[in-house]
């Protein structure tokens, strides 16, 4: 190779790595306005909102500022019943008009499910575009982070009773995205269009979710509190809601949601598990979160669990299969606990230990094992290995 030619190729991957250096600053930028807990900047909120209703043709609407989304659906009552097929109200107008915005300058619809590389600058390099790294690396780490982990836990506390709303600082996956693709990649974006996503970048860096209706709009303060752990293994610094002392995320006005290790938990899972909350949980789930947070040691110490047999388990080699019997007192029916090790890997690579419960005729590990997989214990036996 010249040195001409090795010149070149030296500056191409330099150009690559500072490519990537600014999609990645950019990013963390936005994430950080997702995770903020500073006061909303009020006037500019205001603002922001005010030139949305413009471009519908409508005037500023009376704000109201609440301190919590449980707050503000309090404020706006049940949900309205409207169809997108008739005359739209106003937030529905407003959804299709920023659909229209994203469609345009096409963002939030591409990458989101597909992982980043792990070597950004290398995959580039490889041939992959620096468009499709941005929809990988910046909308669909957004998205995972903010859009499921954060504003998922949030809505899935409030349940159905919201109607359309925007989450605001939340809101940040489709707005990097594009923030990334015009001032890193380029992109020729029509002033009309840039203009109006900026007043939804404001609303990203200035104030938590808001409801918009005809003449009134409700704002929700940020969170006082946000709290979070890095997600095992990942490699693009996502993050997940996690605590194991208090809430997750909390508001100015005591309303709050726990979260253990991403998901939404109630309180008493991350506050104070006991083995009587633990047995009148229905929701498998919640239980292992709780039995997690309390540890099965103590579990199986606090509930009295009697150990009715172990054994090698063949599915899983050098991990052990427990089965134990539950106390009928508490579990409310005749039931045993079949403890096992995870077969898959986790992303930070350990094994999760569960607890499932299987009919009480079972005092082989191995024929339990193999019942909740829908065989023998002798088939079961014959697994290489379970995942």
């Amino acid at each position: 190779m010249s040195a001409r030619r090795r010149w070149a190729a030296g500056s191409e991957s330099t150009d690559r790595a500072e490519r990537w250096h600014r999609i990645q600053a950019l990013r963390d930028e936005w994430l950080g306005h997702a995770l903020s807990t500073l006061p909303a900047d009020r006037d500019a909120t205001e603002n922001a909102i005010s030139g949305l209703y413009c471009l519908l043709d409508r005037p500023p609407p009376t704000f109201v500022w609440v301190e919590s989304p449980a707050a503000a659906v309090g404020v706006l009552g049940p949900p309205r019943s409207w169809r997108w097929d008739t005359d739209l109200p106003l937030e529905g107008r407003l959804a299709t008009l920023v659909s229209g915005l994203r469609h345009r300058i096409g963002v939030g619809y591409t990458g989101w499910r597909s992982a980043p590389p792990e070597d950004p600058v290398a995959a580039m390099r490889s041939g992959m575009s620096s468009r499709s790294l941005v929809d990988s690396a910046v909308h669909g780490v957004l998205s995972r982070v903010v859009r499921e982990s954060v504003a998922g836990v949030v809505r899935a506390a409030l349940g159905e009773r919201t109607g359309l709303l925007w989450f605001g600082q939340h809101d940040v996956d489709w707005i990097a995205q594009f923030d990334v693709i015009r001032q890193v990649l380029g992109a020729r974006i029509p002033a009309d269009d840039v203009a109006h996503a900026e007043l939804w970048s404001t609303l990203a860096r200035s104030c938590g979710w808001w409801v918009p209706r005809e003449s009134t709009c409700v704002v929700v303060e940020r969170p006082c509190v946000v709290r979070t752990e890095p997600v095992p293994g990942s490699l693009h610094g996502e993050l997940r809601l996690h605590t194991e002392n208090g809430p997750a995320m909390s508001y100015s006005d005591g309303w709050a949601v726990h979260s253990w290790h991403g998901m939404r938990v109630p309180s008493w899972v991350v506050e104070g598990p006991t083995v009587d909350l633990i047995a009148a949980e229905p929701n498998i789930e919640v239980r292992r979160c709780a039995i997690e947070h309390l540890g099965w040691p103590a579990f199986i110490a606090q509930a009295g669990l009697a150990l009715v047999g172990q054994a090698a388990d063949p599915g899983n080699p050098g991990s052990e299969l427990r089965l134990y019997d539950l106390p009928y007192q508490r579990w409310g029916t005749s039931t045993r606990l079949l403890l096992a090790v995870n077969g898959s890997v986790e992303r930070d690579g350990t094994r999760r230990q569960y607890g499932l419960r299987v009919p009480p005729w079972f005092n082989d590990p191995i024929d339990a094992a193999g019942w909740s997989y829908g065989l023998t214990g002798a088939q079961y036996a014959q697994l290489q290995r379970r995942t």
